[in-house]
C-alpha cells in the first residue's frame, strides 16, 4: 500500500511544480490565447486542463505513487479556489484574472488596433458576425470581445445578437 499511496517526491517539490505550471499556463491563456478560450473563464479552463493532466499522470503511473498525484491535484485546486475567492473580494485581482471587454466594431467600423492585438482578421470578424445573424458589418452598432472570448453584438436596430443559446439569452431567429 505504501508503494501506491505513499509519496515518492517531497511534498514541496510537487507543490512547486503544480504552482509553476498553473501560473505559466494562466499567463499564456490570459494574455495570449484570449479569443480562443471559449465560454468558460480562463481560470476555470486552466483548472480543468491541469486537473485532467495531473489525474491522468497519477492514474497512469507516470508519478511513482498516487500520493504524488494527490499533492499535485490539491495544489492546483488550492490555487484555483484562492484565485476565485480573491477575485470575488478584490476588484484589482478580478481585473487581472479576466481581461476587459474590447470593442471590435463601433458604428459599423472595425477597430483595426484591437483586431490586430487579438490577432483576428476582418474576415474572421465578419464570419463571427454572420454566425450571429448579422448580414453586414455596417449593421453593427457595437460588437465587443468579452473576457471569456465570446462576441456580444448590438445592431443599429438595437437588437442584441447573443453569442450563444444559453438559457438567459433570447432565441435566435
Amino acid at each position: 500500500m505504501t508503494e501506491v499511496f505513499g509519496l515518492d517526491k517531497p511534498i514541496w517539490e510537487m507543490m512547486a511544480r503544480g504552482t509553476a505550471v498553473y501560473w505559466f499556463l494562466f499567463v499564456v491563456f490570459r494574455f495570449a490565447l484570449r479569443r480562443d478560450v471559449g465560454s468558460m473563464g480562463v481560470a476555470d479552463l486552466l483548472f480543468v486542463v491541469l486537473v485532467a493532466d495531473a489525474a491522468s499522470n497519477a492514474m497512469q503511473g507516470e508519478y511513482k505513487t498516487v500520493g504524488d498525484g494527490f499533492v499535485l491535484l490539491g495544489t492546483l485546486a488550492a490555487w484555483n479556489y484562492l484565485m476565485d475567492r480573491l477575485s470575488y473580494h478584490v476588484p484589482a485581482i478580478a481585473r487581472f484574472m479576466e481581461p476587459p471587454a474590447e470593442v471590435l466594431v463601433r458604428n459599423g467600423r472595425p477597430n483595426k488596433r484591437v483586431l490586430a492585438r487579438e490577432m483576428m482578421t476582418t474576415d474572421e470578424l465578419i464570419g463571427k458576425l454572420r454566425e450571429q445573424g448579422v448580414e453586414s458589418i455596417r449593421d453593427v452598432r457595437i460588437a465587443r470581445l468579452e473576457s471569456d472570448g465570446t462576441l456580444s453584438v448590438f445592431t443599429r436596430d438595437n437588437k442584441r445578437h447573443p453569442a450563444d443559446n444559453s438559457p438567459g439569452a433570447p432565441p435566435r431567429k
